[in-house]
């Protein structure tokens, strides 16, 4: 068949023969309609992703839209290494072909379920424990996936978002979407920290979601924080999402003593996949309403080399359609 290949580590995706999937029980091989190139594929088809298995050559992808048998369109994904989802046949779990709603595109769907449930999951959650998001403070809101995140807070009821980010065009996109503040990252770290201070104002978030770390977190580590010895009022999550801007950030002592805030992870290995599995149509049926949107390019299987070149722009998801 073909499909994307990645032949080694650092090299780029080319449009190539590769072994057909083999089914094994409790799989089914499907045809593929349309898979994203998501942040996280590139990172994981590199090696440099926490959940690569550093196979090559090996085909990249996590999830599609794809034509069953029956000639039903599902979302699916789980493919077994070294497949991935961007070839013309993906061997997928039997319990993992959730029926597209009535009316979606198959390359929204494509584009916005993988970049919009990192937030979705991290947002119903904390909804749940607090019964009210209140503000919830984006750090790397000009990406897709925070764009996404910018939309799903409205959505499920955040009173005001502050979008942070270092794209001015994508800021004006955020701002757009319903920020209610936009923070434009200078590189200058007391600067920002400042900056990002003002933009919180008075509202502490309830949530923080981090798709960058490194030193944009630790400017949002120094505007959180605070003086005096009363009783913090706040109840602060700072979920860490992704590490575009680095592996490491340093965390004051201070503001993990002086502030009632939780720092978590949230990503493959610390979510539970039945959780994640349970909320997929629901999802789903928000992109296909237009509750949320997302901004996608897409290529035909047959230019995967350009998508992949393309896909390194994070302002727009690529998705590749069969």
């Amino acid at each position: 068949m073909k499909a994307a290949v990645i032949r080694s580590a650092d090299a780029e995706a080319e449009y190539a023969d590769f072994a057909e999937p083999p089914v094994s029980e409790g799989r089914e091989v499907v045809d593929l309609v349309a898979a994203g190139i998501h942040r996280v594929v590139r990172s994981l088809a590199s090696g440099a992703h926490y959940g690569s298995k550093g196979v090559w050559p090996s085909v990249p992808g996590l999830d599609a839209v794809a034509r069953t048998g029956d000639g039903a369109l599902v979302y699916t994904g789980f493919a077994e290494s070294p497949f991935g989802t961007l070839a013309e046949r993906i061997a997928v779990p039997s319990r993992m072909r959730l029926p597209l709603p009535a009316g979606a595109d198959p390359a929204q769907i494509a584009a916005g379920m993988n970049p919009g449930m990192s937030s979705w999951m991290t947002l119903t959650a904390r909804r749940g424990e607090i019964g009210a998001l209140g503000a919830v403070l984006v750090l790397g809101a000009t990406g897709v996936a925070g764009l996404l995140a910018i939309q799903n807070a409205l959505v499920l009821g955040a009173t005001r978002v502050v979008a942070v980010g270092r794209n001015a065009e994508g800021l004006a996109r955020a701002a757009a979407a319903g920020a209610g503040a936009t923070v434009p990252l200078s590189g200058d770290a007391d600067t920002d920290a400042g900056t990002i201070a003002t933009a919180i104002g008075g509202t502490t978030p309830s949530l923080v979601l981090d798709y960058v770390w490194g030193t944009p977190a630790e400017c949002v580590f120094r505007a959180l924080g605070r003086h005096g010895l009363e009783e913090d009022d706040a109840d602060i999550a700072y979920v860490q999402i992704g590490s575009t801007a680095g592996e490491k950030a340093f965390v004051p002592a201070s503001l993990l003593r002086s502030r009632r805030i939780r720092l978590v992870g949230s990503g493959a290995g610390s979510a539970s996949i039945a959780d994640v599995i349970a909320q997929l149509p629901a999802y789903m049926q928000l992109i296909a309403d237009g509750r949320v949107t997302v901004p996608v390019r897409t290529y035909p299987l047959s230019r995967v080399a350009d998508a992949w070149t393309a896909a390194a722009d994070s302002r727009e998801r690529v998705v590749v359609i069969a």
